[in-house]
């Protein structure tokens, strides 16, 4: 089993850019615990995020602000126990990155957490993206909605189609990270980010045309409270589980 790398995701997406129709798409999903990063580790995707999600997907949080650093240590050690070939990124979540020093430092507590990259969003920390580069942990950024940017519930947030979108692209490319998440961003900006840009996209909710998608699984299986338009359900494992309970429940 071949342990997914930094410069393999980069390579996909080159590969991808001279012949986009016949090379797979880079595969990536949230775990926040064992079984579950164990099951979709074993079932081939690669890259596997410990997203600050965790907030409003496990935690009962409306948003994903309130997650800490300790809840984003917790969760990734957990998700590390259970990843052997995918890569394991992790996110720095709200006002981990306020400065420099304290980027530096919560990325490298992420790091001896099991994550071998971190996810910072927006391009407000550049400085702190770039210092965690230079001590030898990879970055991947985020661009388009911001989750960490909002005071309410992510429900029914809008496309993002700000020509700016663009410009950002370019400067975290310059600043040194290796991948760039787009969220909801508008399908023809995403191509036209995927196009000019020479690190690899990944999209949610932002078209086809990205290197790469990313969903949260809860979403994918059905076990979520509330899921993106955009997102299609290969299961519906909510009420699976209330079935199973419920015949349990009267066979006692």
């Amino acid at each position: 089993m071949e342990k997914v790398t930094i410069n393999q995701i980069r390579d996909l997406a080159r590969r991808q850019a001279g012949s986009r129709s016949k090379i797979r798409k880079i595969s990536m999903l949230t775990a926040y615990d064992y079984p579950m990063a164990k099951i979709i580790d074993e079932s081939g995707v690669d890259i596997v995020l410990v997203g600050d999600s965790v907030g409003n997907v496990v935690l009962g949080y409306e948003n994903t602000l309130p997650v800490t650093m300790a809840d984003m240590i917790h969760h990734t050690k957990a998700a590390a126990k259970g990843i052997k070939r995918a890569l394991l990124v992790a996110d720095m979540p709200n006002k981990a990155a306020e400065t420099v020093k304290v980027a530096v430092e919560n990325a490298r507590l992420l790091q001896a957490a099991g994550a071998e990259a971190v996810k910072i969003e927006g391009i407000n920390d550049l400085e702190a993206i770039k210092a965690i580069i230079d001590c030898g942990i990879p970055v991947m950024g985020h661009l388009g909605f911001l989750p960490q940017s909002i005071k309410k519930s992510c429900c029914g947030s809008k496309v993002q189609c700000s020509p700016e979108i663009l410009a950002q692209a370019k400067q975290l490319e310059q600043a040194g990270v290796f991948a760039l998440v787009l969220e909801l961003v508008e399908p023809e900006l995403a191509q036209k980010i995927t196009e000019t840009i020479g690190i690899p996209t990944i999209g949610i909710g932002s078209g086809s045309d990205c290197d790469g998608q990313v969903l949260v699984t809860y979403d994918l299986i059905g076990l979520s409270a509330w899921s993106p338009k955009f997102v299609k359900k290969k299961l519906n494992l909510g009420q699976e589980i209330k079935k199973a309970v419920a015949e349990w429940c009267v066979s006692l």
